[in-house]
C-alpha cells in the first residue's frame, strides 16, 4: 500500500496543535513519523486567524531531491491513466503510465500568494521531464509593485501551475501573485485572475489555499462570479466538520482530497476518502444552492461541501533544482481544474458547471461512467453524493 496511507491522522494532530497554540508557536513547522515516513506540516498551512493558509504538507523531506521523483509518487501519467483521461497499462502502475493528457483551452489562473522567482524555470523542467509540452505562462500581480517571496508559499505555487498545467497543456496559464496580508483576503488577485481568463477566451481559476468561515464571507461569493469562468477551491485538510472558505462558497467547485490505494507490484487497487485528510463541512453561513436541492437529505439547508475529489497524497513537484513529494488538496484543486478545462465544455459560470455535474445523480448508468462513487474510507462516505467527497472523483472527461 502507498505510503501515505494514513497520513490524515498526522493531518488532524498538525490542525490541532496548530488551531491550539500561540500565534508565535504556530509559525514552527509540525513534524511527526509514522511508519517511518517523516511528515512535515509547514508553517503555512497551519490554520491561523484572519491569514489565508495552504493545504499541503511533504513526506519524507522538504528538501528537493535532484535525482528524481520518489517511486511512491503519483506522476501526470499515473493520475491521467487512473482517471481514464488517456490509456495506459493495466493497473496504472506509476513506473509504466507514460502517457500524459494532451488537451486544454482558453485559460487556467493560479491565485496565490508572494512571487516565485524561478516559476516558469520549475515548470519548464517538470514538464520536460513528464514529456509535457512546455507552457505558455505568463506570472502577474494586481498594482504596480511585485510581492515578495514566501518562502512556504514557493511550495504551493509549484505544485498548483505543474500539476494545472499536466492535466490541460494547451491552456494559456496564470500565475497570479497577492501580497499576503493577515486582514485581507486577497480579493484583488481573485478579480484580476478571473478578468485574464476571461480576456483569454473563458476558463478555469483555481484556488489552493483557504480562511475559516466567517458570517461575512457571503459578501464575498460576488467575487467568483466573472462571467466565462469557473472557479475552484481546495475543501481544506481538516477531515469532516472543519469549515473553509473560498471552499464553502456556491460559487466554486469545492475539490476535496482522495487516496489511490496500490499493491505491491504498484498496480491501482482502490480509491478511498481519509477522515481527517480530504475536508469536507456543511457551512454554517451558506443556504443550500439550488445545484444541492436534490441531495438535502444529506446537506439539509446549508451548502455542503466538497463537491467533487481528486487524489491529495501524493504528488512528484518540481522546485528549486530537484523533487519534492507533496500531498493535501492543495493538489486537488489545480489538477480538478485542469481535468475540467481539458475536458472543453467551457461552462460560463460555476454555478452552470455545478448544476451540470450534479444533474449526473439523477442517470445511475451517466453518473457511474463519469465518475468515481466513493465509498471507502469512512462511514460516512455512501453510495452517490456524500460529506466524504461529494459527487466523487472523475473517470474520463465526460460529464466535467
Amino acid at each position: 500500500m502507498k505510503r501515505s496511507f494514513v497520513i490524515a491522522v498526522i493531518i488532524g494532530i498538525a490542525l490541532f496543535l496548530g488551531m491550539a497554540s500561540s500565534p508565535a508557536s504556530a509559525q514552527t513547522r509540525i513534524e511527526s513519523v509514522f511508519n517511518g515516513h517523516r511528515i512535515i506540516y509547514p508553517s503555512s498551512s497551519i490554520p491561523q486567524p484572519g491569514r489565508h493558509h495552504t493545504n499541503y504538507f511533504f513526506v519524507d523531506s522538504d528538501v528537493p531531491n535532484p535525482n528524481g521523483p520518489s517511486s511512491g509518487d503519483e506522476t501526470p501519467g499515473s493520475l491521467a491513466c487512473v482517471y481514464q483521461l488517456v490509456t495506459g497499462p493495466t493497473g496504472c502502475p506509476i513506473a509504466t503510465s507514460k502517457n500524459v493528457p494532451t488537451g486544454g483551452w482558453g485559460a487556467i489562473a493560479i491565485v496565490d500568494a508572494g512571487d516565485y522567482p524561478n516559476a516558469a524555470a520549475d515548470l519548464h523542467a517538470f514538464s520536460a521531464y513528464f514529456g509535457i509540452p512546455d507552457a505558455n505562462l505568463t506570472v502577474r500581480w494586481p498594482g504596480t509593485t511585485k510581492p515578495p517571496v514566501y518562502g512556504d508559499w514557493l511550495v504551493e505555487e509549484a505544485l498548483d501551475i505543474e500539476w494545472a498545467h499536466a492535466m490541460a497543456p494547451n491552456a494559456k496559464l496564470y500565475l497570479v501573485e497577492s501580497k499576503q496580508v493577515n486582514t485581507d483576503p486577497t480579493w484583488a488577485a481573485v478579480k484580476l485572475a478571473a478578468s485574464l481568463v476571461a480576456k483569454a477566451g473563458g476558463g478555469v481559476v483555481s484556488m489552493s489555499w483557504g480562511d475559516p468561515e466567517v458570517a461575512q464571507e457571503i459578501h464575498w461569493d460576488a467575487y467568483f462570479t466573472k462571467p466565462g469562468v469557473v472557479y475552484f477551491a481546495a475543501s481544506g485538510d481538516s477531515g469532516i466538520g472543519v469549515s473553509i472558505y473560498p471552499g464553502a462558497s456556491p460559487n466554486v467547485v469545492s475539490v476535496g482530497g482522495t487516496h489511490f490505494n496500490r499493491d505491491q507490484n504498484g498496480n491501482f487497487v482502490n480509491e478511498v476518502y481519509y477522515t481527517g485528510g480530504g475536508g469536507s463541512d456543511l457551512s454554517p453561513y451558506e443556504p443550500t444552492p439550488s445545484y444541492q436541492s436534490g441531495v438535502t437529505g444529506v446537506v439539509g439547508t446549508h451548502r455542503g461541501y466538497p463537491d467533487v475529489a481528486s487524489d491529495y497524497c501524493c504528488a512528484a513537484v518540481y522546485l528549486n533544482g530537484g523533487w519534492i513529494s507533496v500531498g493535501g488538496t492543495s493538489w486537488a484543486s489545480p489538477t480538478f481544474a485542469g481535468i475540467v478545462n481539458a475536458a472543453g465544455n467551457k461552462q460560463t459560470s460555476s454555478r452552470n458547471e455545478l448544476t451540470w455535474m450534479y444533474s449526473e445523480l439523477a442517470n445511475p448508468t451517466e453518473y457511474k461512467a463519469d465518475f468515481y462513487d466513493i465509498t471507502l474510507g469512512d462511514s460516512r462516505c455512501k453510495v452517490g453524493f456524500d460529506r466524504c467527497t461529494g459527487i466523487g472523483s472523475p473517470r474520463t472527461y465526460v460529464g466535467k
